[in-house]
């Protein structure tokens, strides 16, 4: 899927496929997640969103099925 970069202090991307329904996030700290059954509109608020992180945490997570793609890399 491709992703677009976001302006963000947490998240550095995300992507959307509308067939499927489905969000892909990237945070800055190099996971990947993958959340389902999100609608087009959520998608392009967060992309609108003044804040991204604080519209993910409190809009979508807590609202859609979600899966790691993969982890952050440990340091």
């Amino acid at each position: 899927m491709k992703r677009q970069r976001l302006d963000s202090s947490s998240l550095a991307s995300a992507g959307y496929d509308p067939g499927r329904q489905v969000l892909e996030v990237e945070f800055l700290n190099g996971g990947v997640y993958e959340y389902g059954d999100v609608p087009e509109e959520t998608y392009h608020a967060l992309l609108v969103a003044d804040s991204k992180g604080r519209y993910l945490n409190a809009e979508i997570k807590p609202h859609h099925p979600w899966r790691r793609l993969q982890a952050a890399p440990r340091r």
